[in-house]
């Protein structure tokens, strides 16, 4: 057959598109997998881990119920509208328009899934409040970031401040990064190769060409988790923390990054005893993650870390035999550590920040550890200690957190009595990147320092309130109408709350009814009454002393402004009904400091409020999130405080301003027993 020339061009050009295609097809097929170029790899470049998330393109399914998981889930936030745009002293601070900044992702095109997530990840962090993040598995700690040259804001004789590399940098690097000091050895320049350790203490004067502080200031921009801009500044540089099996040495946002952000970094610096400066580029090197589950391919990657497990969504506790342990809950890991068991947090209600970039195990140098015997009640996250003046105690409490309530608090108890004992008349509280944990620890240890009196009888706590939305008013219906909670082990159960007179609700008392309206810049909104004291006498397990054990002028509290949840609840009632002396250690001095941040009341997150719906039988209503595909944790602040100085309005949102930003100076930075010395002839002697 003779077709037309016209017929016989498209023909020959169909042809051509197929065989087009067909080549497309094969070349696509054989493309090597970003993803098996890393897998099985302790270290890679940040390049590779990226190339490997950006491989992945958006799938809409799954992106939609992100978006749907998250927006239901912040009608049970308090602080939606209040982070909207946030009163003085924070208006500056935070001013997100979370449900806007949704509906903007919802219609955006994005390149990849890792684009989108960090879209997801700094809208939420834009909130500045530690309980509310957006955090998937799939990508933060799947790899850490690492530089061996952790950071540190140090003054000098003349009180002029200044960026160094920390003078313990390379000490900490080499301890912590054998196997990888030789690619940092080998990336510095001429005469400087394998002088690694010169580096430490140097002065910096640019990174990336820039002065110091811009670095510093786009950290403070996308870090999240404190209202307060110095805080945010304060988490760039490296600092300490009493984690449960001994002291830890935080690197600090800088040296230390939760996603293949950064490649390498140049630095023009005059190292200790030079004159001159010197550039050098060092790289950044990816780790993978203690938690990651290994992967060959981008397909075992997806399938091992990146779809929900066991613990992503809530449960029936009446309809189910198995409730996941809080070692398979995804929320445990980015919490303040040691890990609270799941029906225990149940119990003792937490308020916790989660950190989408947790404290590694890398430990504090031997030269920096205390060296002072530890006093009776020290253990796990807790540790006393008496200074060689004889009249100062010393308690270093790293969190709120503990795999055992009762004892956790006799602890407390314990060496705060060991110190009394031994002669001590004043005491510092070391509460540095604190993140929080039981809410009734915080109220213990007020009550017991202070001993009984107006401001710990008949609480030492914060009156809170809870949002009051159409969904939260339905499980509080069910459970009263219904008995939707035989065992009262739902947070709405009216049983668990008391009211503004400390009077806990009978259990057919529907106590979110009727709700307290009010509107919040602009936007009508709807709380629960208000509550009180939640942790009455009876829930301690022994009874508090009858008398204060120290004078609440005379304790200081001790941080780098990285103290929140319970750890702020503790930290602003001291200090404001008792006048505690409060410390930040080492921030920018034209830099308003403020001792702790991200107050809220009571803090939790998407998996359980998904028990709530699904145990009292709403989990098809059409205000319910759906179940979350992937490997995802969405937390939220539950219930707000009130404050303490004006208590018509959340403490969240009122100046915490420290007593003292001591000045951190190279012979004791990151040196917990130098920094307890000066706190003490500073405001103590």
């Amino acid at each position: 057959m003779i077709f037309p020339s016209s017929i016989r061009s498209f023909l020959l050009l169909a042809s051509f598109v197929v065989v087009a295609a067909t080549v497309s097809v094969d070349i696509e097929a054989r493309k090597p997998d970003p993803c098996a170029a890393i897998a099985g790899q302790k270290w890679v470049a940040p390049s590779a881990l990226r190339a490997c998330f950006t491989s992945v393109k958006v799938d809409p399914v799954i992106k939609d119920n992100i978006v749907q998981v998250i927006n239901k889930t912040l009608a049970f936030h308090t602080s939606v509208n209040y982070e909207f745009k946030a009163p003085q002293p924070f208006t500056a601070d935070v001013h997100e328009d979370l449900l806007g900044d949704l509906a903007r992702i919802s219609k955006q095109s994005y390149p990849s899934d890792y684009d989108l997530h960090i879209d997801f990840s700094r809208t939420l962090k834009r909130l500045n409040d530690g309980h509310c993040v957006w955090i998937n598995a799939c990508y933060v700690t799947l790899f850490l970031n690492f530089l061996p040259t952790p950071l540190a804001l140090l003054t000098d004789v003349s009180g002029a401040q200044s960026v160094h590399i920390a003078p313990e940098a390379f000490q900490v690097a080499s301890a912590e990064f054998p196997d990888q000091i030789d690619v940092w050895q080998n990336a510095l320049p001429g005469p400087l190769k394998g002088k690694l350790e010169s580096l430490s203490g140097a002065k910096v004067l640019l990174i990336n060409g820039q002065d110091p502080f811009v670095a510093v200031n786009a950290n403070a921009l996308i870090t999240g988790s404190f209202q307060a801009l110095g805080t945010r500044q304060n988490s760039f540089f490296s600092s300490y923390q009493r984690a449960s099996t001994g002291w830890n040495y935080v690197m600090g946002n800088f040296a230390q990054q939760s996603l293949p952000l950064s490649d390498s970094v140049t630095l023009t610096i005059v190292r200790t005893g030079h004159i001159l400066p010197e550039v050098v580029v060092l790289p950044y090197r990816a780790r993978v993650g203690s938690a990651t589950v290994p992967f060959t391919d981008t397909a075992s990657w997806r399938a091992n870390n990146c779809v929900a497990i066991d613990g992503t969504n809530g449960v029936n506790l009446f309809g189910s035999s198995s409730i996941p342990s809080s070692t398979n809950i995804p929320v445990v890991k980015f919490k303040q550590q040691p890990d609270i068991p799941a029906p225990v947090e149940r119990k003792q209600h937490v308020n916790v920040m989660l950190d989408t970039s947790p404290p590694s195990d890398v430990v504090l140098p031997p030269t920096l550890v205390p060296a002072l015997p530890s006093l009776n009640g020290s253990a796990s996250v807790t540790q006393f200690y008496m200074l060689k003046d004889g009249k100062t105690g010393v308690m270093a409490l790293g969190s709120f957190s503990d795999s055992d309530f009762n004892t956790f608090l006799i602890g407390m108890l314990t060496g705060l009595q060991s110190l009394k004992s031994l002669g001590a008349t004043q005491l510092i509280v070391d509460v540095s990147n604190n993140g929080g944990g039981f809410i009734c620890a915080a109220h213990w240890l007020h009550r017991i320092i202070v001993g009984p009196k107006s401001t710990t009888v008949p609480q030492s706590g914060l009156d809170t309130k809870a949002r009051d939305g159409p969904l939260a008013m339905l499980i509080v219906d069910q459970i009263v109408n219904n008995n939707a909670d035989p065992n009262n082990e739902l947070l709405y159960n009216p049983t668990n709350w008391p009211d503004a007179n400390n009077v806990f609700f009978p259990p057919t008392d529907n106590w979110l009814q009727p709700p307290v309206l009010t509107t919040i810049n602009g936007r009508a909104d709807a709380f629960s009454q208000r509550l009180g004291e939640e942790c009455p006498a009876n829930q301690f397990p022994v009874p508090p002393p009858a008398t204060a054990l120290f004078d609440g002028k005379k304790v200081v509290i001790v941080s780098n402004g990285r103290c929140a949840s319970s750890c702020s609840l503790f930290s602003v009632t001291m200090n404001k009904e008792e006048g505690s002396p409060t410390v930040v250690l080492g921030g920018k001095k034209d830099v308003q400091q403020q001792y702790c941040g991200t107050v809220g009341g009571q803090s939790t997150d998407f998996s359980t409020i998904d028990t709530e719906i699904k145990s009292t039988g709403l989990k098809n209503n059409s205000l319910a999130p759906p179940d979350l595909l992937v490997n995802g944790v969405q937390g939220i602040t539950w219930r707000l405080g009130f404050g303490v100085v004006d208590p018509t309005q959340p403490e969240e949102w009122q100046p915490r301003p420290a007593t003292l930003n001591l000045p951190i100076t190279a012979d004791i930075i990151n040196n917990p027993v130098a920094i307890w010395e000066i706190v003490t002839k500073k405001l103590l002697s």
